[in-house]
């Protein structure tokens, strides 16, 4: 078993690894078509400033002929990447493609121009290799070895190309090359650190997309066990309002606690019962049943009942009844409800034929002495349910008390009607004499008329529904009786109690659709072996699957672009058109704010080292430096200060100022925004100091005449004036970097970046075509002259000759311009991506968050409605992920205390007349009793006492079904008879409530109570309308108790006596009494007078 289920683990794991493989491939899409755009404009651009310029095309070949046929390929691939089963399937290939045409454009850039030198093309590179890890759809080890290349042969290419095939070596090559090395690790250790945290959120959010989906599907299986639990209960009209009365209760209160005490306590008093007019009612109860199940077992006790009761709810539904309770062995229905039918009194004449059938289809099988009693009357009912715990569907009215003394008025083996009934019947059927009066004191009392139904059967054999005969299972065997029924009712295969509950489909009972009943059969058992696959797999494996594919179907319409398209999103500011839920992402915690900064930290850094390379104002660089790094290690110490104390806990444990100070950063936008501005402005700061605060000018004046233009020098000169300017371009490049910082702020407001991005942006703009314009064309000048040996052509005095002469991308001025624009424009798009992902997997946490709230509510519910059906320990078997539910539950238990409650008065309160509204505001009075009697179920005292049912006015509980079933040991058995005491205490609570009722509504009600314990049977029947219950000789005595006992007193067995003696309470002695099926026993009232009590509180 553990190696097949790490199997199943491996493979789910597997499945959705592929679908994380689909889904970021799917992610990737767009970066890659925006870089094949930018890639695409940057050609067009390229050459348009190229012929716009004037510049010559024959000298310049090359270039012009690498950028279009790059324009072409890129062309190609954003064609192939539109293409999607091709893109998807090729899509590594077609990055590895757009990345060795960009090397291949460094490489023609380099190689191009008249000149190369140390700094050549440095930017691209960088552009190169930070696009590998954060637009090309690429792994993270396959990013670091295309960066290493790219990085390493630059470095190499003109390593060889400066020094072995090159005459005259640059001055401060080492200087540069060293410079280069560490804007390549710049752009390597940023671009790294991007697709690290890109990845890890990419994950998260298609972790939080499956839990998103996860939620999704278990919310429909919770809609869908509901709604089958609710219609296996109640009928749908009546289920349906108390469903959303329960769940605006639930939602009204937002406080989670809150809820779980709603739903504990329920305290709904309203009441649900409604008046249906023209209907008939059937009690049927089978005769000799008692005899037979006192010779079962448990499991052929519970078995035999589901069986018996399955039948004849499938012959209900084939009669359009609806089934109201099963009272032991006694069922009862009604035809007519929810809505009106004319035949309801055929129904219920054909059911009660139909199950007299099977009856005696039973007795020849099996030989055993059992048969149907079946009564009918038609009349009006008040329907519904009353009372908060338990709830089960009832009617109440004299008609349903009349049709009930039919049952037991009756004839074994015969359908018994009234008057009423058979006027509705309209000769459908022949009757004869009933002289029910004759049997039963009641019907004489009422001087009503009755009737036999001659079953048409009878006469015509042929008309029997089942032709074939089944074999008698006793024949030739000696089986008990109990065994030979088990075996028999076996056969009929009715379903298993709440099997549908995990179905998919479930199915749909009493649904009433244009007046027609469109209820589904009730599933029978299929043939052993049949749907043995079916059976076996697992509801885990069933949900895997389901959300399988739940997540493949909206990976697909990810694919089609149709999630871009968010009601959730604004198109082009990107914030969320509800402001409750832009403030919320905006509030956002931000943990890892402080890896953000330390890798800005890092970049600056790289700075500084390449400023040290090729500055020539060291000392003030230092300075400098030195300021601005205290700065942003003030930036750090305030974002690690919870590491700095884990770090050095025992100089640092008292400062309790350091753990508020970080939790502050990561849960204060007001906070972050200010400590990332300032690290962004240091390395702005930093960036341009070359260009701003060093460099001195006056030593080159001597050399420069009007303009920009050079005046005559020799070799030595222009060395010395290369020595001086080879800055400019590195200046540059740590301008680039700087942009890059401002983008490593990955989380941080998309507004703040291109803030940022824009004003930093600016700032080089100026600097380079304002403030330090003729810098840049005097050092355009003198490559031109080092190109040429002849100065006539770059000191003309046209801006221009030396941007003709050494192209786009190598003069100074025009590449700064070029590359600061293409990483201005580049950040953008990132940040923009950034800003994306972030925000659809805050929606999909945030949609999880709130599925996740109405999962709970229906869980809430569910739980609310399955424990109102079945007690708490018992309902946990019966829904779950993994429950199959193939099982009937039964458990015997050794000692059970069972008590019934009745209030007899309430009969001769109740009535129907126009007052009162045909008795529902006698049942509004009665639900009022029975809801005060389940509160009492809700204290910790008598958190052992199960509610069974209510049968009529008549309340029914048992203590000690929680326990394990047959328990021997001493500390047990003392548990046991403790429980006994308990249910007493109950009962008086009972006494004391209903004298609260009285006292307000101005009555004089009383209790009537019987109590007796030993051993019973419990068990859940039932597949149409599901049912606990306990059976057995210890129920049907605490039964008689009851019937037997006066108002106001608790009447025990001699036995239940003994028990309460020990545990201290005083009983007197009633004496024999005649118990009906028992003989006489000697029975006592439990004194209920507080003062008199000398044993023990049991609390």
């Amino acid at each position: 078993m553990p190696a097949k289920g790490k199997y199943m683990l491996n493979e789910q794991e597997t499945k959705n690894e592929a679908l994380y493989r689909k889904f970021s491939c799917i992610s990737q899409y767009q970066p890659l078509v925006l870089l094949l755009g930018l890639s695409m404009l940057s050609c067009v651009i390229l050459l348009t400033l190229f012929f716009a310029l004037e510049l010559s095309a024959a000298e310049h070949c090359a270039f012009v002929s690498v950028v279009s046929g790059s324009l072409c390929v890129f062309l190609a691939v954003f064609v192939l990447v539109c293409t999607e089963m091709l893109s998807q399937r090729w899509r590594r290939l077609l990055g590895l493609i757009v990345w060795a045409t960009h090397l291949t454009m460094g490489y023609t850039f380099i190689f191009s121009g008249p000149i190369i030198l140390p700094w050549d093309q440095v930017p691209f590179f960088l552009f190169i290799i930070f696009t590998v890890y954060t637009m090309l759809p690429f792994q993270l080890w396959y990013a670091v070895v295309l960066s290493v290349i790219s990085s390493l042969s630059h470095i190499m290419v003109l390593t060889l190309r400066l020094t072995v095939y090159n005459t005259k070596i640059p001055p401060f090559l080492a200087n540069q090359l060293l410079s280069n090395a560490v804007v390549f690790l710049c752009g390597s250790v940023v671009g790294a650190f991007h697709k690290v945290l890109m990845e890890k959120t990419l994950r998260q959010t298609f972790q939080d997309t499956l839990r998103c989906l996860s939620m999704r599907v278990k919310l429909e299986i919770e809609k869908r066990q509901q709604e089958n639990l609710l219609q296996s209960v109640l009928p749908v009209y009546i289920s349906m309002k108390m469903k959303l009365a329960i769940m605006e209760r639930l939602q009204d209160c937002k406080d989670k606690e809150e809820q779980q005490r709603l739903v504990k306590d329920n305290n709904f008093h309203s009441l649900y019962v409604k008046r249906h007019e023209n209907v008939s009612i059937l009690y049927a109860d089978i005769v000799g049943f008692t005899r037979l199940a006192s010779d079962c077992s448990p499991k052929e006790l519970v078995l035999m009942l589901n069986e018996l009761f399955g039948k004849f709810d499938q012959i209900a539904k084939e009669n359009e009844c609806m089934r109201i309770k099963i009272l032991g062995d006694c069922y009862y229905c009604v035809s007519g409800l929810p809505v009106s039918l004319p035949k309801h009194a055929k129904n219920c004449v054909k059911m009660g034929l139909d199950m007299c059938e099977a009856i005696k289809q039973v007795r020849e099988a099996t030989g055993v002495d059992i048969n149907m009693r079946v009564g009918v009357h038609s009349g009006n009912v008040l329907c519904g349910v009353i009372g908060l715990r338990k709830w089960q569907f009832d009617v109440w009215s004299h008609d349903v008390t009349l049709a009930n003394h039919m049952e037991s008025g009756g004839l074994a083996g015969r359908v018994h009607i009234t008057e009423a009934t058979l006027k509705h019947l309209n000769k459908a059927y022949e009757v004869e004499e009933g002289d029910g009066h004759l049997r039963d004191p009641y019907l004489k009392e009422l001087n009503v008329h009755t009737y036999l139904v001659i079953d048409p059967r009878s006469k015509d054999p042929s008309l029997s529904g089942n032709s074939a005969p089944k074999p008698r299972v006793n024949d030739g065997l000696k089986m008990r009786a109990s065994v030979r029924m088990t075996r028999y009712l076996e056969s009929w295969g009715a379903v298993k109690p709440f099997a549908h509950l995990q179905n998919r489909e479930g199915f749909i009972t009493d649904t009433i659709v244009n007046g027609k009943p469109r209820s589904k059969d009730i599933p029978m058992r299929s043939v052993p072996g049949s749907k043995i696959n079916e059976r076996n797999k697992s509801q885990k494996s069933k949900f895997d699957e389901e959300l399988h594919n739940e997540m493949t179907t909206t990976i697909d319409e990810l694919s089609s672009k149709q999630w871009s398209k968010s009601e959730e999103r604004g198109s082009l500011a990107m914030w969320f058109p509800k402001k409750d839920l832009e403030k919320q992402y905006r509030a956002l915690d931000l943990p890892m704010f402080k890896h953000y900064v330390g890798c800005a930290t890092f970049i600056f850094l790289c700075i500084f080292f390449i400023q040290m390379f090729v500055s020539n104002d060291r000392q003030m660089l230092g300075t400098s430096f030195g300021v601005l790094v205290c700065v942003l290690l003030l930036t750090l110490a305030i974002c690690f200060a919870g590491h700095l104390q884990r770090l050095f806990p025992e100089k640092l444990s008292r400062c309790r100022l350091l753990p508020a100070v970080s939790e502050a950063v990561v849960k204060q936008p007001c906070v972050r925004l200010p400590l990332a501005t300032i690290t962004a402005a240091a390395i702005i700061i930093l960036a341009v100091f070359n260009l701003c605060f060093v460099h001195d000018a006056t030593p080159l004046t001597e050399y420069l005449g009007d303009g920009p233009n050079l005046r005559h020098t020799n070799d030595s000169d222009e060395q010395k004036l290369q020595e001086a300017l080879f800055y400019l371009p590195y200046s540059v490049y740590c301008c680039i970097l700087s942009l890059i910082a401002c983008g490593v702020f990955l989380r941080v407001s998309f507004e703040l970046k291109v803030l940022f991005l824009t004003l930093a942006s600016t700032a080089y703009y100026i600097i380079i075509f304002s403030t330090k314009k003729e810098l840049f064309m005097f050092y355009g000048n003198i490559l031109c002259s080092l190109t040429l040996n002849d100065q006539r052509n770059c000191s003309s005095g046209e801006d221009d000759s030396s941007l003709k002469w050494i192209g786009l991308v190598k003069h100074p001025q025009v590449m700064s311009c070029i590359y600061i624009t293409l990483f201005l424009v580049t950040m953008l798009i990132i940040s923009q991506q950034n800003e994306y992902c972030f925000r659809q997997d805050f929606l999909l946490k945030y949609k999880n968050r709130t599925e996740q709230d109405e999962i709970e509510t229906r869980e809430n519910l569910n739980r609310l409605l399955l424990e109102n059906v079945l007690p708490a320990h018992v309902a946990a078997l019966f829904v779950g992920e993994n429950k199959k539910n193939e099982d009937l539950y039964y458990k015997s238990y050794d000692c059970v205390c069972v008590m019934f409650a009745s209030v007899p008065d309430f009969k001769e309160f109740y009535t129907e007349c126009d007052i009162n509204k045909e008795g529902l505001e006698c049942l509004r009075l009665l639900n009022e009793i029975i809801a005060d009697f389940d509160e009492l179920l809700s204290k910790p005292k008598f958190s052992g006492v199960e509610k069974i049912k209510t049968i009529g006015s008549t309340y029914m509980a048992a203590a000690g079904l929680s326990g394990t079933p047959v328990q021997e040991s001493s500390q047990d058995r003392e548990r046991q008879q403790a429980q006994i005491g308990i249910m007493v205490e109950f009962a008086i609570a009972l006494i004391g409530k209903l004298d609260g009722i009285n006292r307000h509504s101005f009555n004089s009600f009383r209790l009537r109570v019987g109590i007796n314990h030993g051993p019973v049977i419990a068990g859940v029947i039932g597949a149409r309308k599901p049912q606990y219950d306990i059976w057995g000789n210890t129920v049907n005595v605490a039964s008689r108790m009851e019937t037997t006992g006066e108002l106001g007193k608790i009447q025990v067995t001699e036995e239940t006596f003994d028990v309460l003696h020990k545990l201290g309470y005083s009983c007197e002695c009633r004496g024999l009494i005649n118990v009906k099926g028992k003989g006489e026993l000697k029975t006592f009232f439990v004194c209920t007078d507080m003062s008199k009590q000398q044993g023990m509180g049991l609390s």
